[in-house]
């Protein structure tokens, strides 16, 4: 899976299609790529620089474990939330297919 790094693609993802949960928002949006991208951001507002990172690394681990729910031609950006940090690792990682599901499911309606 390609990284997102650039803010314009963060501000591109931000313009598709959203799903909430209460650990993490994720966003995506068509891109012309063959490969998946995939960005994570955890704001200010989440707590201070390690309880940010912790979110980032649970993120970046749930995410490697739905990798193959990823659809190619997409771009997707998790946005961490506190509740990352307390929710079980594989509730996390079934809210995370669930989500791509749903986001899919909303694009083809």
């Amino acid at each position: 899976m390609r990284r997102l790094k650039n803010r314009s693609e963060f501000v591109g993802v931000a313009r598709g299609k959203r799903v909430g949960r209460s650990a993490f928002s994720l966003q995506s949006n068509d891109r012309a790529l063959d490969e998946p991208g995939i960005g994570f951001t955890v704001t200010k507002q989440q707590g201070n620089s390690p309880e940010r990172n912790r979110i980032r690394r649970r993120l970046r681990a749930a995410a490697k474990a739905c990798e193959s729910s990823f659809q190619p031609q997409h771009d997707y950006v998790l946005v961490g939330r506190r509740d990352a940090l307390s929710t079980p690792f594989a509730e996390l990682v079934s809210e995370l297919n669930a989500s791509i599901s749903k986001i899919h499911l909303k694009k083809k309606s």
